[in-house]
């Protein structure tokens, strides 16, 4: 067994009595990220685009990067990685450590990101997982999340609502396909940082939830979303904070914004049923920045 077929079945955690959350660390990188970076290079070696000793190029905040990177190692594959410059350290030493290679763009710009990855896949062949625009991330989550999810919640009651930060989208819209067929009248809730309120309407900014809020919709719906919340940067630390102190939940500030914007959820709505999200990585990515 290589270290990529434990990816997925991860735990279901009781935060609440109505909030329960996928506890995505247990992958072997330690992200949610390492589902669809396994998922679509699995497809692109079933279709022969990849062979050992070729070169993976993608644009990222970091936990993709690190999947990808993860997996070019247990593989035999070179990666090259374009992220902004104000990601954390220990997500590039992360990325370097599996042997990928970081291309810096300027601060918070991943639109520029994206297309240098582009520009560079055109430009030497190499092969782009394409993460923000391919329908693959979505049917990843779909496939296993989603039915996890599923399962997991079968004997605690019904699903009144997700609710979710996004960053490529491809996790909510994945997720949301399974859950809506089951439950039809469930909520689909996004979260996105305050300071960069995109799909709210807002101008995109620099924040700190890396991994949400990259600066576009990209696979999101918006025709499908209920409501958006709006976290702030402190807001998700300091949450982020308590789940470690208070519940030795060691997690990242990502998963700090998805579980305040539930329970605020939660308060202002009290469901019949229980609200489902996500614990998105571990926090020694973060370390420097707590």
């Amino acid at each position: 067994m290589r270290p990529s077929d434990t990816v997925g079945n991860t735990p279901l955690l009781k935060i609440s009595d109505k909030l329960y959350a996928k506890f995505e660390v247990f992958n072997p990188s330690g992200s949610i990220k390492d589902r669809i970076a396994t998922y679509i290079i699995n497809n692109a070696e079933q279709k022969k685009l990849l062979k050992k000793g070729d070169t993976i190029v993608e644009a990222t905040s970091g936990n993709t990067g690190i999947a990808i990177a993860f997996i070019a190692a247990e593989r035999g594959y070179k990666v090259k990685i374009v992220m902004p410059k104000n990601m954390s350290e220990e997500r590039k030493q992360m990325i370097r450590l599996f042997g990928g290679e970081i291309i810096d763009v300027e601060d918070g710009d991943f639109d520029r990101a994206i297309a240098l990855r582009d520009e560079l896949s055109a430009k030497h062949g190499w092969f782009n997982t394409n993460q923000f625009f391919n329908p693959l991330n979505i049917e990843c989550h779909e496939k296993t999340t989603g039915v996890e999810i599923l399962r997991q919640t079968e004997n605690i009651g019904k699903i009144s609502a997700m609710i979710l930060g996004t960053g490529t989208g491809g996790t909510m819209m994945g997720i949301r396909k399974t859950l809506i067929k089951e439950y039809p009248k469930m909520k689909v809730i996004a979260c996105e940082p305050a300071e960069s309120p995109v799909m709210s309407g807002g101008e995109h900014g620099t924040h700190g939830i890396q991994g949400i809020g990259d600066g576009g919709k990209f696979l999101v719906d918006l025709k499908v979303l209920d409501e958006i919340l709006l976290i702030t940067t402190e807001e998700a630390k300091e949450r982020a904070k308590k789940l470690i102190k208070e519940k030795g939940i060691f997690v990242g500030f990502s998963s700090g914004a998805n579980v305040l914007a539930a329970e605020r959820w939660i308060q202002k709505n009290n469901p019949e049923g229980i609200v489902v999200t996500v614990l998105s990585d571990r926090a020694e990515r973060y370390l420097s920045l707590f």
